[in-house]
């Protein structure tokens, strides 16, 4: 599968890039609106991500030109949240719309979620991108939900979006910038100290003794991992 960016910024290209190709896709990416729609009829993407201020043509106009002639899911990133411009994104043929700052995390789940659309009856109940099982914990990657043993674990979706990440990179050691980046987004203003309370609080919803961590564990002088088995 291909996906394409259209977008100026070129933080947000690098961290789209990154997500598309780490899950395998092919990528393609332009920097204005009206060079997309060249592109788009030569390249065939299976999704399109479309920032909505471009440079020649904005996304909305490139989003409308091109519903005029194909249905493949489209994703609106935008720093203008309000209520009436996501209105304008879906009237003029979006499938989803992301506030920036957005995290890497969301906009992973964001994309397999339209990508499954197509074929979502042929698809098991249960496939590898939708639950995640880990000794007693059952996650459920499209509604945001965690089970132990069971039983439901009430998390917020910034703490899911952590233990998701890091249970879906089992093994892996990320640095507290690391998270940062992947998880609360490029442009995020805080520091890694918001990791370190995140970590905490997860520990101590999931963890039967958080000072004697099961599945988040801590790398002294690195960061922390998922258990790998």
């Amino acid at each position: 599968m291909k996906i394409m960016l259209v977008d100026d910024e070129r933080s947000i290209q690098k961290a789209v890039e990154y997500i598309v190709r780490e899950n395998g896709y092919q990528f393609c990416y332009v920097d204005n609106g009206l060079e997309a729609l060249e592109v788009f009829a030569g390249e065939s993407p299976d999704l399109l991500i479309l920032d909505v201020m471009l440079p020649g043509l904005d996304g909305f106009a490139v989003c409308e030109k091109i519903r005029s002639f194909s249905d493949v899911p489209i994703i609106f990133l935008s720093a203008k949240g309000d209520i009436v411009d996501k209105g304008i994104g879906f009237k003029m043929g979006g499938d989803d719309y992301l506030v920036k700052p957005f995290s890497s995390m969301e906009l992973d789940f964001r994309i397999k979620a339209l990508l499954r659309r197509p074929h979502r009856l042929e698809d098991e109940p249960n496939n590898s991108d939708e639950v995640l099982k880990v000794g007693d914990l059952e996650m459920r990657l499209n509604e945001y939900e965690v089970y132990s043993g069971g039983e439901q674990v009430e998390l917020t979706a910034k703490e899911f979006e952590v233990l998701a990440f890091l249970a879906k990179n089992r093994g892996q050691v990320f640095t507290r910038e690391q998270l940062l980046d992947r998880i609360w987004g490029l442009d995020f203003e805080g520091d890694t100290n918001t990791v370190t309370v995140f970590i905490r609080r997860i520990r101590e919803k999931i963890e039967a003794d958080p000072a004697k961590p099961q599945y988040i564990l801590t790398v002294w002088g690195v960061g922390y991992k998922f258990k790998s088995k």
